[in-house]
Parts: structure tokens; sequence; C-alpha cells
């Protein structure tokens, strides 16, 4: 099976450990579908990630460590203007983290006016699976926007499968009529929907989670799992899956990234969405135990 993932890309500061100083600090890379990714080429599913770089040494590093990863980077295209965002993480004494972005001329952002998008395009409509989210389409100028959303229809129309994660930034959007829009022209085109809770109550005040569920499901998107946090996840049948275990996080960053890669990834492999869910939780269980939204891989 052969995934792409879109979105966009960014270099992370996130705290070692080792102290509160400037040396406390881990430069690495993350992104809410660049995670996904990641993990699902750990994970042996043959995966690219569709994006944009600068032509800088930092960009050129980010190519290596995710080749290194076994990330497919043929489609990591170059813009020889602009360079990638940055972002760090700090966390309160319980894991939960906030963020602090610089990304505002990220190349990323102009990943549609780049050289070689035409036949970068053309690849990624052949995926059996195709997974984007509502920050892969904040960050993108409007055209840029319907661009991805045709290749998204593109292909579920070749037979493909196509995931849509809500991930809400209320930062990245000029208010949120214009993000609930561009949620439900996504939702419209997926298979699977990857809601998260949280963002559905501020973005459109559903603190229920059946609610969520019957709104993503009425607008076609089938398979909607409602992920709960710490309670676990509501499965399209009404099934609530809840982890193995209640842990104390050491940093929650990445959480649902991770539990989107493992769902996906059992789906990919024929699972059903019960044991998905599981490997879900088990792959967010490890990551938010570590910190950074990628931690490195371990034996």
């Amino acid at each position: 099976m052969r995934a792409v993932l879109v979105g966009e890309a960014m270099l992370e500061l996130s705290r070692d450990g080792s102290g509160q100083g400037p040396s406390g600090w881990r430069l690495g890379y993350g992104g809410d579908t660049l995670n996904t990714a990641i993990h699902l080429a750990r994970g042996g599913i043959d995966t690219a990630y569709l994006t944009a770089l600068g032509t800088d040494p930092f960009s050129a590093d980010l190519r290596a460590q995710w080749a290194a990863e076994g990330l497919d980077t043929g489609l990591v295209l170059a813009d020889p203007q602009r360079n990638p965002g940055l972002y760090a993480i700090t966390t309160d004494d319980v894991g939960e983290r906030s963020f602090t972005y610089w990304r505002g001329e990220s190349a990323a952002r102009h990943l549609f006016d780049c050289a070689g998008i035409g036949a970068a395009l053309e690849t990624a409509a052949d995926a059996d699976l195709l997974a984007f989210s509502l920050i892969s389409l904040a960050v993108l100028p409007q055209r840029g926007r319907e661009a991805l959303l045709a290749l998204a229809g593109t292909v579920r129309a070749r037979g493909g499968l196509v995931a849509f994660d809500g991930n809400y930034r209320p930062r990245l959007w000029p208010n949120p009529a214009v993000a609930r829009a561009m949620r439900d022209a996504a939702i419209a085109v997926a298979h699977i929907g990857l809601p998260t809770l949280e963002d559905e109550t501020m973005l459109s005040g559903k603190t229920d989670a059946a609610a969520v569920a019957a709104h993503w499901q009425g607008l076609g998107c089938a398979e909607t799992v409602v992920k709960l946090g710490a309670q676990g996840c509501l499965l399209p049948g009404g099934e609530t899956v809840a982890p193995e275990r209640v842990l104390a996080p050491v940093d929650t960053s990445g959480a649902g990234d991770a539990f989107n890669a493992g769902y996906l990834g059992a789906r990919l492999r024929g699972q059903a969405p019960a044991l998905a869910a599981r490997e879900g939780h088990a792959l967010a269980g490890w990551t938010i135990m570590r910190r950074g939204a990628i931690p490195p891989r371990e034996d």
C-alpha cells in the first residue's frame, strides 16, 4: 500500500530535559501530517510526504533526516525564495503543551506554486491513501486549498482512500466561519474522518462526540473516529475504545498525529476499526511519554 500525506513541516524547538537555559532546547522537526507520515514510515508503510521546503541548509538537513526515517522525499518540492517555518513547544507540569510559531512565509504555504507541482500531483493521485488536515488547508491560499481538495477528489475517484483530520488552530484562520466551510468541504471528499472533540467544540460548539460523528457522517465521511483524548475514541458504530491504561504524560505534542498513524496503518493492513483504534492508542501512548512531537525511534 502506498500512502501520501500533504501538509506543512517545520523546524521544532523542544525542551530536552537538560535545563531551562538556551542549552535546554533540542532542534528537531514536526508538523501534524508530517508526524503521522513519519510514524507510518516507521511502521513499514510505503509513505511519501508532499510539501515544500527551501534550498537552505536546514531544509537539506530535514530532507536527509526524513529519508533516514524511511520517508519517501520525492514529493518534497523546493522553493528557492523561502525557508521552512519554525515552532517551539513549551509544556506545563502535567505535560500539556503550547506552541509559539514563526511560519508566516514558510515554503509550504506556496507549495502549489513550486516547480514540479504538476508531476507531484500526478504521482500523489495514484496513492492508495491520501491524508491531510485542516492545518494543511489553513496554511494555503485559496487557490492551493482548492487544488488540494481537487487532488483528494481525484484519489477518491480512482478508488483510493482519503483521510482527513479536522485539526483546528484558530490563529491560522480569519474567522471560524471560513474554517468551518473548508472543514466541511474536506469532510465531503473523505472516507476516513479523524476529528478531535476539543477542536470541534472550539470550531462549532458541539460538545457531544455523537453529534460530531453525525455531522461528519452526514457529509459523506462514513468512517468517522472522534478522538476524545485520555478517554479514547468513538468509533463509527458508536463503540468507545479507551486506552489500555491512563498515563501521566511527559509531553502531549503529536499525540493525535500518532493515533492517526496507528489507526490508518492498521486499516491499510486490513484490521477492523476497533483493533486499529487500539493500535492508535498504543502509539499515542508511546509518544506522550517522550519529549517532542516525533520522539527518536527506539529499539
